[in-house]
């Protein structure tokens, strides 16, 4: 099935590893938005029925909001990442940026089997998800097909 719902359902089971239910969750949340405000721009959608549950979008400028996301989003694996310093400190925030933050947790990431995605989003925010690595292939194929612009967490400048 070559439909935008196929496809919308092919990133959400992507994007949930393991969670079927909360696939299910947000996908029935992204056809009642899709059916309420059209479907001509599904990734936007997508990006509002999966904030801070199996994706996230923050300001660039705000580290805090960065770590607390991806934070959020690796406990679902019963996993933490070692930021190398403390981010409840101001300091450790004055002297780190997004780039860097998305670099390590994709490192930490991907030592245990899972792959940190940056997608492309508006000027000065930042957004992503996580996929298990294996399915790094596929996850690229319904990114094209979706239309979205995406880059491994690794490769954030």
């Amino acid at each position: 099935d070559d439909s935008v719902e196929s496809r919308v359902w092919q990133l959400l089971t992507l994007i949930n590893p393991g969670d079927e239910e909360g696939a299910l969750q947000q996908f029935g949340a992204y056809r009642e938005a899709a059916e309420e405000e059209g479907d001509d721009d599904p990734v936007r959608i997508v990006g509002q029925v999966i904030d801070w549950r199996s994706g996230f979008e923050v300001d660039a400028d705000d580290t805090r909001a960065l770590v607390e996301a991806i934070n959020e989003l690796v406990a679902r694996f019963n996993l933490a990442i070692d930021w190398d310093g403390d981010p409840d400190e101001d300091e450790f925030h004055e002297e780190i940026d997004g780039p860097e933050l998305f670099s390590r947790a994709f490192d930490q990431l991907n030592q245990h089997g899972y792959t940190l995605w940056a997608r492309e989003a508006e000027d000065d925010t930042y957004a992503g998800w996580i996929t298990r690595s294996h399915d790094d292939e596929a996850m690229r194929v319904v990114a094209t097909e979706l239309g979205i612009n995406l880059r491994l967490g690794s490769q954030v400048t």
